[in-house]
Parts: structure tokens; C-alpha cells; sequence
């Protein structure tokens, strides 16, 4: 049986995955597999859970904050901020959905400090309107 390498970088983490003989994967377009002998591919994914197969062994999934794929010459590269690997489903399901809902608390916390933030200077913008020499004051 074909088989390929699967190399994960992140920004604290490098890994090299040899023997695997399929991977499945999720893009804007869907799901799509590679296997050995794929022809060259690049791809975003999706934030979500991703998975290979590594010869006579049960599926590992690979959770992802989204990420860039690049298969070339039996090489599969994946880069992504992070990842997580394990073998359990239910297991790497719990911390996707952990770290989904951080992200999407941290998004709303940034939002709401924007629009503070620009309350702030519209407020100030109109202050100085009004204390500008010429300005109509009634």
C-alpha cells in the first residue's frame, strides 16, 4: 500500500507524521480526501476537525483553528496557528468545541472594546466641534 508523510507546523510546534494512506480534509467547497500519488493541491481549511489514516491503525483527528494544506511529491504539509491530535473523537470533539467557544468570546470581547473605543472618539470629535472658534453655537 502507498503511503505519504504528514508534516504539522505551528507557531510553537513542528511534527513529522510518516506511513499515513489517506487524509480527510474540509474546505470552503466541502470534504475531500488525498491518498498517495495525489496530484499537487493547495488549499485553505476550515476551523474543524480534520483526520488520517496511518497503516493498520484506527483514525487520528487533527483539530484546526483553519489552516494552509500543500500536498506535493507525497508530502502533505499542514500550517496552522495550532492543533491538536488524539485518537479519541469525543475526546478532541470537547476541546474543538473549548477552544470555539473561547475564540468566539474573545472575538466578541475585542468587538466590544472597538465600538467603546470608537464611541470614545466620535464623543471627542464632537467635543471639539463645538469648542472650535467659528463653530455654530446655539
Amino acid at each position: 500500500m502507498k503511503t505519504f508523510s504528514l508534516e504539522l507546523l505551528s507557531a510553537t510546534e513542528q511534527q513529522r507524521i510518516d506511513g499515513v494512506i489517506s487524509f480527510v480534509g474540509e474546505d470552503a467547497s466541502g470534504s475531500f480526501g488525498i491518498l498517495a500519488g495525489h496530484m499537487r493541491t493547495m488549499t485553505a481549511l476550515v476551523f474543524g476537525l480534520a483526520r488520517f489514516r496511518r497503516g493498520g491503525k484506527g483514525w487520528q483527528y487533527l483539530a484546526l483553528p483553519g489552516g494552509l494544506l500543500y500536498f506535493f511529491d507525497n508530502q502533505l504539509q499542514i500550517c496552522a496557528r495550532r492543533y491538536l491530535i488524539d485518537s479519541d473523537y469525543e475526546r478532541i470533539s470537547g476541546l474543538l468545541q473549548q477552544q470555539l467557544l473561547a475564540e468566539e468570546r474573545d472575538l466578541h470581547a475585542m468587538k466590544e472594546s472597538l465600538r467603546r473605543m470608537e464611541e470614545s472618539i466620535l464623543r471627542r470629535l464632537w467635543e471639539v466641534g463645538r469648542q472650535s472658534p467659528g463653530a455654530n453655537n446655539t
